[in-house]
């Protein structure tokens, strides 16, 4: 069981995982901004239905993160602890 600390570059794939879960916090940060622009006082319907969209963006985007963070905490767990 190794539970030494990994230099970037030393395991490509745990480092592509990382990028993969950085990029999907980006893209859920961005989506997090878009539905708050959204969230205007125009109570028009268009506008409603635009800004729903966009809470629905958000929580995709979440899922996505999520996800990618599982990926990269699995191949963690099994790179350092054989698991």
């Amino acid at each position: 069981m190794s539970t030494e600390a990994r230099a970037p570059g030393e395991s490509p794939d745990l480092d592509q995982l990382l990028a993969a879960y950085k990029s999907a916090v980006e893209n859920w940060i961005t989506a997090i901004r878009n539905e708050e622009v959204l969230a205007v006082p125009d109570h028009s319907m268009r506008d409603w239905e635009v800004w729903d969209k966009a809470v629905l963006d958000e929580k995709d985007a979440g899922e996505k993160a999520a996800e990618a963070r599982q990926a990269y905490e699995d191949a963690l767990r099994k790179a350092l602890l054989n698991f």
